[in-house]
């Protein structure tokens, strides 16, 4: 097969800022922050529990949000459908096949991200500095957001890991978005529905933008770590 064709006409695509293209790019950025500024909070928070406190199967509670770390994401999809659709428990609320139902379906995806992370960031944190916040009169609240101020670029890279995550996702997004043109198409369903259809350029457009958005995230947290992320 000669990409190089196609490869010219995905650069002419992005070079002349194709409508349709900027719309699945928009769109696929879009919904992947959403979700995380959705879920980061609560699944920090619940990170940060796991990590601190102690309490009767806590263990086995953190065991279960890292097993859903390789739970397969169609399979999510699978779920979040049956629940979403016309006969399942909340299929008056009408979300199957828009923005919405995918928003949520990436939530699911980046909560057990966020919170691994976060547990394994605060746990490998110095313990005096909990203890020596709550010493100086700091509330439990308050020396919790110490703790997290320590272990920063832990959570800078659970809320990167999980964007990079969602914004490639294709098997829940189709489940459950349906690849409707105009409204749920993203990268990644577009992708796989042009490659499939034989239109390459296209796919291969949105590659090159899905590869440039994790480089510069990538460039962007070592940047923030300043110098020692760099070396």
């Amino acid at each position: 097969m000669d990409l190089l064709e196609p490869t010219r006409q995905a650069f002419a695509l992005l070079l002349r800022g194709d409508p349709e293209l900027l719309q699945i790019i928009w769109l696929s950025i879009w919904l992947s922050v959403t979700a995380i500024l959705l879920i980061s909070p609560p699944s920090i928070a619940f990170g940060v529990l796991l990590a601190r406190r102690r309490f009767p199967g806590q263990r086995a509670l953190v065991v279960l949000v890292q097993a859903l770390l390789s739970f397969p994401t169609v399979v999510v999809g699978l779920v979040l459908y049956l629940l979403l659709s016309r006969r399942g428990p909340f299929g008056s609320l009408e979300l199957l096949f828009t923005p919405t139902a995918i928003v949520i379906g990436y939530m699911v995806i980046a909560f057990p991200v966020l919170v691994t992370f976060t547990v394994s960031a605060v746990q490998g944190a110095d313990p005096r500095v909990f203890e020596t916040a709550r010493s100086l009169g700091a509330s439990g609240k308050r020396a919790a957001l110490t703790t997290l101020s320590e272990v920063r670029f832990g959570i800078i890279a659970a809320v990167v890991t999980a964007f990079g995550r969602v914004i490639s996702e294709v098997g829940c997004a189709i489940m459950i978005g349906g690849n409707i043109d105009g409204l749920t198409r993203n990268m990644p369903t577009a992708i796989a529905l042009e490659t499939s259809k034989g239109d390459f350029a296209q796919g291969i457009a949105l590659g090159m933008v899905l590869m440039a958005l994790a480089l510069g995230i990538n460039v962007a947290m070592a940047f923030l770590q300043g110098e020692g992320g760099l070396k």
